[in-house]
């Protein structure tokens, strides 16, 4: 269901957008902006069963972007981030907390079709495309932050690329800095070889940020 939701919204989006441009291909717009974003993702992987034994991982997210008018009150950003993924779990053994994480970090690449509300606010809805860099997992002792276990780079054994569709919004304080979320749902497994009868695994995250136009 939430697939289907979200590929209706992107559907809808992509059609109001085609119409907008027909109807002022004669209107003049504004010069393309560049400028940098970064902040913090909440990440995690999960299978087709649903979101219940779900665990969240804080990582960041940091890249550039242009932000390119082709009609009134749209525009389309495609986006080069550095965004890491995974996920992390957390127990508690004889008053010891221990946590396991899996570290996945990509290059993604939004292309996100946005549509200004107001002049300073926006929605935006696209897919996103990543490139698998590293891939590693870290088991650490919580209370006295001392890792005990890191695996090395394992990406060769996962699917390298990864596809998702993303939903957000964004406004801008000035005609320079602004905030941005979204959240991206994976469409992708990220095994590179799913054994038969076993569930996908998917990428998710929310990410909330600051923006900078130049």
């Amino acid at each position: 269901m939430k697939k289907l939701i979200l590929g209706i919204a992107l559907t809808a989006g992509s059609l109001a957008f085609a119409q907008t441009t027909t109807t002022t291909s004669t209107s003049s717009a504004s010069p393309v902006a560049f400028g940098v974003k970064a902040g913090m993702n909440v990440s995690s992987l999960t299978n087709e069963s649903g979101l219940d034994d779900q665990g969240s991982k804080i990582g960041f997210n940091a890249g550039v972007f242009a932000n390119i008018p082709v009609a009134t009150s749209f525009s389309i950003q495609p986006e080069v981030l550095y965004s890491q993924y995974g996920d992390k779990y957390d127990q508690t053994i004889a008053g010891t907390r221990y946590s396991s994480a899996r570290h996945l970090d990509y290059i993604a690449v939004p292309v996100m079709f946005q549509y200004n509300i107001i002049p300073n606010l926006y929605l935006e809805a696209g897919p996103e495309f990543g490139f698998l860099v590293n891939a590693k997992n870290k088991l650490k002792n919580e209370t006295d932050n001392n890792t005990i276990n890191e695996s090395g780079d394992y990406k060769d054994s996962l699917n390298k690329f990864n596809f998702g569709i993303g939903l957000g919004a964004g406004y801008y304080f000035t005609d320079n800095i602004g905030i941005t979320a979204r959240y991206v749902a994976g469409l992708t497994d990220i095994a590179k070889d799913r054994p038969s009868n076993s569930d996908a695994i998917r990428n998710n995250v929310f990410q909330v940020g600051l923006a900078f136009k130049f």
